[in-house]
């Protein structure tokens, strides 16, 4: 029987919420780490893949099922892991040594030995000449250079990387996918395994060995897909392609279509809020647009293809379109609605007003503007905003959500928003509707 080194068996996750009901993110998660593979997990914002990392890191215990450390029951930290984050989360006034052999120093290696494993890693990533550099001097490439190096100097048996090369730019990622995999193949001992979070399905089709598709709300496993493409692979290959499109029908299916509302139980019965898609007001309006031009319809692989866009970017400007129902996603299409089409055909003011209507309906931007409403002062902090986003929607990013909400409110004149202040107040000029 082939040995494994992490595994999770049966896990299912929930968050307590501030009224005392519960959220289920994950839903009987069954996944197991073996040596010497790559696996993915790839999936929408809000399955619960970073949950399920933090989990066999043993940073957060389950609330159903259990966690196997080489077959043994995990108590505590993981001691066979190390984690790449995708916001780089270095010490800024710390140098690129140091920022390295800090983390050992944590962990207890004798200081020789810290400093003898970070040479050795900052010539792996082609750091060297850059060891008394501050994170200031570096580039977004090179300052993951050194979040990778860091968590190879801990010589873990599984390297997580949670979407790692998200916030540099695609030559960048380009180029630190093959440099990652070249290490990895090139160490005769550890890290054995990478265990990668993504929603890039050619990043995973590139880099994989297996592929964990997921699905969100609560996050299941959907499907696992072997890639048996020799490596190095080939993006432009037409079984590259095929694996890709095979990984699009895989999303499409499940992310796509409408989904019916869920019965009456455990996450029902909460009133949440909608996590915003990172989509900017100018595409989810250029989306309209271009399915306007085309008869209000098109094939979601296509509007990718067309618009040069990659397809998970096209899902999400889509998905967040969908929120505000100026279109529909029946199985493999986007199709405009009739609010959607209303407000690609009307002047600019219509636009607007339409547009502030339909941020409304969702439940952050009407609880915020109930709040203003209320508030004697007229006058809401954006802390008070950020503060309803990480209590209530713990999964997210909160920065990123709450530039889309800014973003939105905006582009809908719903509210004033003096940012060296950090406070939001009503629109006097204009009586809002009310959703």
């Amino acid at each position: 029987m082939e040995q494994i080194l992490c595994e999770l068996r049966g896990v299912s996750h929930d968050f307590s919420l501030p009224n005392g009901k519960v959220l289920r993110v994950l839903n009987d998660i069954n996944l197991a780490i073996y040596p010497r593979e790559v696996v993915a997990l790839l999936g929408p914002s809000g399955c619960g893949k970073s949950t399920i990392l933090r989990i066999l890191a043993g940073l957060q215990k389950p609330a159903a099922g259990a966690v196997f450390h080489h077959d043994r029951p995990l108590s505590g930290l993981n001691p066979s892991t190390a984690i790449v984050f995708q916001s780089f989360a270095l010490f800024p006034w710390m140098s690129v040594a140091e920022n390295i052999r800090v983390v050992m120093r944590a962990a207890h290696v004798p200081e020789p030995e810290a400093r003898k494993r970070a040479a050795k890693v900052i010539s792996l990533v082609g750091l060297e000449g850059f060891e008394s550099a501050s994170p200031r001097e570096l580039s977004g490439g090179m300052k993951q250079r050194v979040g990778i190096a860091r968590a190879l100097s801990m010589e873990p048996e599984v390297l997580f990387m949670d979407e790692p090369f998200s916030h540099v730019d695609a030559l960048t990622a380009e180029s630190l996918r093959a440099e990652l995999l070249d290490i990895w193949a090139s160490l005769d001992k550890n890290p054995s395994s990478i265990l990668l979070v993504s929603h890039d399905t050619k990043e995973v089709a590139y880099m994989a060995d297996r592929i964990v598709v997921l699905s969100a709300q609560p996050g299941t496993v959907r499907a696992v897909v072997k890639n048996s493409l020799p490596r190095p692979r080939d993006y432009r290959s037409r079984e590259f392609h095929a694996l890709v499109d095979y990984l699009h029908e895989i999303i499409a299916g499940h992310e796509m279509p409408d989904i019916p509302e869920a019965p009456a139980g455990i996450a029902a019965a909460i009133p949440m809020p909608e996590p915003l898609p990172r989509a900017s007001p100018g595409e989810i309006v250029g989306l309209l647009e271009y399915l306007d031009a085309r008869g209000g319809s098109e094939n979601v692989f296509r509007l990718a293809a067309d618009t040069n866009r990659q397809y998970g970017r096209v899902i999400t400007v889509a998905k967040a379109a969908e929120m505000l129902d100026l279109v529909d996603t029946p199985k493999q299409a986007v199709v405009l609605t009739p609010e959607g089409r209303r407000l690609v055909k009307a002047p600019p003011q219509e636009r607007q007003d339409l547009w502030k209507s339909a941020i409304l309906k969702l439940r952050l931007f009407h609880e915020a503007y109930e709040g203003l409403r209320a508030s004697p002062e007229k006058a809401l902090r954006s802390q008070d905003i950020m503060e309803t986003i990480v209590l209530r929607m713990p999964y997210e990013n909160p920065d990123r959500i709450f530039d889309t909400f800014v973003q939105w409110s905006r582009y809908g004149n719903l509210f004033n928003y003096r940012e060296e202040e950090g406070v939001f107040s009503l629109i006097e000029a204009q009586e809002t509707p009310v959703a």
